[in-house]
């Protein structure tokens, strides 16, 4: 079987973590992307969070597999003729650099839609290319506070908080992924260039859909209330032996509560009114709390997670990165994959969430630096080893 993107060509400009999560997604689906960057650079997640300097960083290494890897300078004039000959053999172009810098290498949409009038291209900024804010830089932290993500998340009186997973930058990246595919189609359908632009901000705030409700019911800002969502009790329990990631979530409601009282030996409270309806346990919380706490203290979270999961209860243990590198689970959905390559030996990859039928996905290593540049330069543009020498003599390549 073919994959769903064989034969789909992506010019991947991007860095760091908005673009780069989107076009990995996309070499998971079949595409050939061929990663762009600076001779003798790279992408800076090359060095940085880096454990050894002769090693990539596994910054680098979690969003960039499946890809190969050219260094074209796009400031000088034969860097920017052999991108835009690379342009007209492609299908996408994606970058995520500062404002204005596509322009500043001469090689804004205008100029690739000259040279490939179907090509799709996608920009990634933080607040866009129009609006108020399009000129400011943004990054991942800055743009959940202008989304709303850091007001809504942390403790009640506390100040806000930062959200873990990247829901600025990769975020923007699925929206980017899902942008593409679609102007992809339209661009099959019309034969023309279709531009896409994704704001990290405009991301955010469609994946704080869910917290913006109570703003539309009340007209007030969500208040910071942690894990007591709603202001009922708390979605996570404290378990044995007490370790900073020893909890469980799970749902206290229908006969799951039922459960639990019967579970913490407080089976008396059955059918009480005070606990009855989920409106009746928000008004009595800290009661809840206290009889939840009373029983998850006396096991481990994964134990009440066998327990409850046995019930038909929804329920998980928090389990810390760590622990996730090990479920068993995700090793047996090919999320968690064992990876070598002479170049970094021996490590872990975190595989691809898209389960598609046809697709039989290898992981592979991600590029070197340059590694495929020769190969790129001479396969799809017919450079002789001469022209390729002179460019890398000159720091083209």
């Amino acid at each position: 079987m073919s994959s769903p993107l064989d034969g789909v060509r992506i010019l991947d400009l991007t860095q760091v973590q908005a673009g780069p999560s989107c076009t990995q997604l996309l070499a998971w689906m079949g595409a050939d992307v061929i990663k762009v960057e600076q001779p003798g650079v790279g992408d800076r997640t090359r060095t940085e969070r880096a454990v050894d300097p002769d090693v990539d960083s596994f910054y680098f290494i979690v969003f960039n597999a499946n890809k190969r890897s050219i260094c074209l300078d796009l400031r000088a004039d034969a860097g920017r003729e052999a991108l835009i000959k690379l342009v007209a053999l492609s299908d996408v172009v994606v970058e995520n650099y500062g404002p204005g810098q596509m322009e500043r290498f001469g090689l804004g949409y205008d100029v690739l839609r000259e040279a490939n009038p179907k090509i799709v291209y996608c920009t990634i900024k933080g607040y866009g290319t129009y609006g108020p804010n399009a000129s400011i830089k943004c990054f991942e932290h800055i743009a959940q506070a202008m989304g709303g993500a850091m007001s809504a998340n942390g403790e009640a009186g506390g100040s806000p908080q930062f959200v873990a997973p990247g829901v600025g930058d990769s975020g923007s990246g699925l929206h980017a992924a899902i942008g593409m595919l679609a102007a992809l189609r339209q661009r099959d359908n019309t034969g023309e260039a279709q531009r896409v632009e994704i704001s990290m901000q405009d991301a955010i705030v469609n994946l704080m859909r869910i917290r913006m409700i109570d703003t539309l019911n009340t007209h007030e800002p969500v208040p910071r209330v942690g894990n007591r969502v709603w202001g009922g009790p708390p979605f996570v329990y404290p378990c044995a032996p007490g370790g900073p990631n020893d909890y469980v979530a799970l749902v206290l409601a229908g006969d799951g509560w039922d459960s639990v009282l019967a579970l913490a030996g407080r089976a008396e409270l059955v059918g009480d009114e005070r606990f009855a309806t989920n409106e009746t346990r928000i008004e009595n919380a800290v009661e809840v709390e206290e009889i939840v706490t009373s029983w998850t203290m006396t096991k481990t979270k994964h134990e009440i997670m066998d327990i409850l999961a046995k019930l038909g209860i929804p329920v998980g243990a928090v389990q810390d990165t760590l622990e996730v590198f090990g479920d068993e689970h995700l090793k047996a959905r090919e999320m968690i994959i064992d990876m070598h390559d002479p170049a970094r030996g021996d490590y872990k990859i975190i595989g691809c969430p898209i389960k598609i039928e046809s697709n039989e996905l290898e992981i592979k290593p991600p590029p070197l630096l340059g590694e495929h540049s020769e190969d790129v330069l001479s396969s799809l543009l017919d450079m002789g080893s001469a022209e390729i020498a002179a460019l890398k003599s000159g720091g083209v390549i």
